[in-house]
């Protein structure tokens, strides 16, 4: 994938420039804000396909501008960027609804490996893959070729790694699976959060906006010593 629209957000010029020198040179288009401020007002106006994310910005956190812009319903891929390396900061991103967090220092080719995994889950590699056939369970629908989740009707929105979870347990409906299972699935590599909290984290994000009842779901299911299952 070559010439997709990239949005750093990062305070740190040097750091910034990196980036972008780097990114620009392996094909992507780079916007660079360097406030939470300037990261909104560039993500209404761009609308890039992938978000590059630091914590620590001069104006609010990482963690705000995660939480506006999901409020907001965009649901590109978020990647964050940071030096902190608690178990805590990589939950609540997480929950804040980022897609996966990479701590510094880090390497260029980490980065751009982990952008082009996160482009190829958001964008089309469902159906790509010859899995583009909706699947239907009662009043769901999951729709891979375009990407899109209906409940009784009426979308409901997902990031597209929540998508690509929800797809997999789908797929194998029925079936318990691991947690490592489902982070190879979703992600395509080891992820630097760690992987049990990275699952149970987002299976909770999923119940909320699929289940009528997140405390009691019907669909996705703990399977518990292995992970979880979905039930049509």
């Amino acid at each position: 994938m070559t010439g997709e629209r990239i949005l750093i957000v990062e305070d740190e010029r040097a750091v910034a420039r990196g980036l972008e020198y780097g990114l620009q040179a392996e094909g992507f288009q780079v916007f660079w804000a360097r406030t939470g401020q300037e990261a909104l007002q560039l993500l209404r106006a761009e609308n890039p396909a992938l978000i590059t994310l630091d914590i620590r910005l001069p104006d609010t956190s990482g963690y705000d501008v995660c939480r506006a812009l999901r409020a907001e319903g965009f649901r590109q891929p978020v990647l964050m960027l940071t030096a902190r390396d608690e178990e805590v900061d990589k939950v609540l991103g997480l929950e804040l609804g980022a897609d996966d967090y990479v701590v510094k220092p880090y390497s260029l080719r980490e980065v751009t490996s982990r952008i082009r995994a996160l482009l190829r889950r958001a964008y089309g590699e469902l159906a790509a893959n010859g899995e583009s056939v909706p699947l239907r369970f009662g009043d769901l629908e999951i729709d891979p070729a375009r990407l899109v989740v209906r409940k009784a009707g009426s979308a409901v929105e997902l990031t597209p790694t929540e998508f690509r979870l929800l797809h997999h347990l789908a797929a194998h409906a029925d079936r318990p699976i691991s947690r490592a299972t489902l982070i190879e699935a979703v992600w395509g590599y080891e992820s630097d959060i760690g992987g049990e909290r990275t699952i149970d984290v987002h299976i909770r994000h999923l119940r909320t906006k699929i289940e009528d009842d997140s405390a009691n779901p019907q669909h996705i299911l703990t399977v518990r010593g292995v992970g979880y299952k979905f039930q049509g």
